[in-house]
């Protein structure tokens, strides 16, 4: 790895979470796992994590409900690790704000690959560059934080599909973006999700974009999918 990633680990069961720690520390992770269930907000603003392997049952709050506080302030990749294997708990967990969902019990192997999946989709090569924002011209989009700068403007409250499609266009400036690339991006299971949802969130989107000014940055190419215009951000063409 070329980079040492911080990995939070909030699981109550510690036999699980010493395996998973064991596991993944002789890779290059620096993982940390909460010791105290009463204060994880907390330890996950001291971490800063680069991602999150969160538990579904937990003690005094569950999972989803700490997936949610998470996304109030952070676009970092969260992993659930739950025994609950219905339809329903996983549309819960994506609804949360979750990037995916694991069973147990599970491989550790298949574990270890979906996290090298999330980072790898999340950071990229950009993280080796600067692992605190993408920028494109004068517009800077928060790698692991949910806000979106723009001169002296900034905006704070972007969801985590917003800020997945604005790092999915913004990584490919002028490039025609699928909208099939942009549901794969956005979302791991695809079978609950109607293709216009994409489409609501591409308008929030520009809608978070008109309110630092700018316009017409992302262009639809009809049929295809969406393009957007780095040149309409200070980048000379």
């Amino acid at each position: 790895m070329k980079m040492s990633y911080k990995v939070l680990i909030v699981e109550d069961e510690r036999k699980i979470a010493d395996a998973i720690q064991i596991y993944l520390q002789p890779y290059g992770y620096e993982v940390y796992v909460v010791e105290d269930f009463t204060c994880v907000e907390t330890y996950f603003a001291e971490v800063n994590p680069h991602l999150v392997l969160l538990d579904v049952n937990l003690p005094y709050v569950d999972g989803f409900y700490l997936c949610r506080k998470i996304r109030e302030s952070s676009a970092v990749p969260i992993l659930f690790l739950s025994a609950r294997n219905g339809d329903m708990e996983k549309i819960m967990g994506m609804d949360s704000g979750a990037d995916d969902y694991m069973t147990k019990p599970f491989l550790l192997e298949v574990l270890h690959a979906k996290v090298k999946a999330l980072l790898r989709r999340t950071y990229g090569e950009l993280a080796h560059v600067n692992p605190s924002y993408l920028q494109i011209g004068e517009l800077k989009l928060g790698i692991e934080t949910l806000h979106l700068c723009y001169r002296d403007k900034e905006v704070q409250d972007l969801s985590k599909n917003e800020w997945k499609l604005l790092h999915l266009l913004m990584s490919k400036p002028e490039q025609v973006i699928t909208r099939e690339e942009c549901l794969t991006a956005l979302w791991d299971d695809q079978t609950f999700v109607d293709d216009n949802t994409l489409t609501v969130n591409v308008t929030r989107v520009r809608k978070k974009l008109r309110a630092l000014g700018l316009t017409d940055v992302i262009e639809t190419k009809r049929g295809i999918g969406y393009q957007f215009h780095s040149v309409l951000v200070g980048v000379a063409q």
